[in-house]
């Protein structure tokens, strides 16, 4: 990949590490509060079954699980972690952040890091790599852990036929520390505020203060205009990860996106004229779409599967609410 990245030379990602809630939810499952078929779910999305965590597995115990992962593959100790960065659009607490949460469970050292979240919907863990990375090129941060942890069980809605299918929990985490040579390209990244309202929370949390008859304010998804949406303007964004890091589909190892929709996938592929020795991360089909979690969980699930992957490069590409979207371009650790 182009370029140095900063005053402190390059950033890459050292580790990865994934984190599945125990409960398998399979379509049968979810068809029993809506009016659909397993047939029908696996035709219009490839999803056949998803993960739902239980009460002992928040999201800071998940991403905790996941950083760990990722810290024992990266080989680092947990002591030299400076910065904790959450990622989640399912944190039902203003307060305290789960970044926080997790760098406590993570114990002495990483327990006095800094620690935040960030909530950019499915997009979240692309934008937070971005961050991570110029923080460590930077030379604010050695060690930076990246951590998608997402409970969309608990903001979507069990009777709505349009969303209900498609969702699932766990966690992703990914140790950002310094590398030899260019690990992380530069991110590229926006939003479409024209099509806000295709994934969004249309009531606010104060109803349930203010007008409980309302019951609870779940996520609302427009699925056909994200669909039409995410297969041609994120082609667009993945042309463009691509000629910022310099590189072409044939220099790729593995295309990691969003695990939104397997049609989705599957027209992106298509449209990048992908070569057949790319590996491709189809993870939607066992744990459906994680939001901020699907990206990292992904690449967790491609290294193990497939580990002739490791070294070469992966163009992630990451979309959702807002609608927001990101893209780089990694070397697989």
């Amino acid at each position: 990949m182009d370029g140095a990245d900063g005053p402190s030379g390059y950033a890459t990602i050292k580790g990865i590490g994934g984190y599945l809630p125990q409960r398998v939810v399979t379509n049968q499952e979810i068809c029993a509060r809506i009016d659909s078929t397993d047939e029908w779910i696996t035709r219009r999305s490839g999803i056949r079954q998803r993960r739902f965590a239980g009460a002992e597995e928040s999201l800071a115990v998940m991403g905790h699980a996941a950083a760990t992962k990722a810290l024992a593959a990266a080989g680092v100790p947990v002591e030299r972690v400076d910065c904790v960065i959450a990622t989640t659009m399912s944190h039902l607490r203003q307060a305290p952040a789960v970044a926080a949460q997790i760098a406590d469970l993570l114990g002495p050292g990483a327990n006095v890091a800094a620690a935040f979240d960030l909530n950019a919907g499915c997009a979240g863990f692309c934008y937070a790599l971005s961050l991570a990375r110029d923080m460590v090129a930077a030379g604010s941060a050695e060690h930076v852990l990246v951590v998608g942890t997402e409970r969309m069980s608990d903001i979507v809605d069990p009777t709505d036929r349009g969303s209900a299918f498609l969702f699932g929990d766990g966690a992703g985490a990914v140790l950002v520390g310094r590398g030899a040579a260019a690990g992380i390209s530069r991110v590229t990244w926006g939003s479409d505020s024209t099509y806000g309202s295709a994934i969004a929370q249309p009531r606010p949390w104060s109803d349930l203060r203010d007008r409980p008859e309302a019951g609870w304010p779940y996520l609302r998804l427009e699925g056909p205009a994200v669909f039409r949406w995410a297969v041609t303007r994120m082609a667009q964004v993945a042309s463009a990860a691509l000629a910022n890091a310099g590189v072409g589909v044939a220099d790729l190892a593995a295309f990691v996106p969003h695990q939104a929709n397997m049609r989705i996938t599957d027209a992106l592929v298509e449209s990048l004229r992908l070569p057949e020795s790319v590996v491709v991360a189809r993870d939607i089909v066992g744990v459906g779409n994680t939001a901020a979690a699907s990206v990292p969980l992904a690449l967790d699930g491609l290294v193990s599967r497939a580990p002739e992957v490791r070294g070469g490069l992966a163009l992630l590409l990451g979309f959702g609410a807002g609608l927001l979207y990101a893209g780089q371009v990694v070397r697989l650790p």
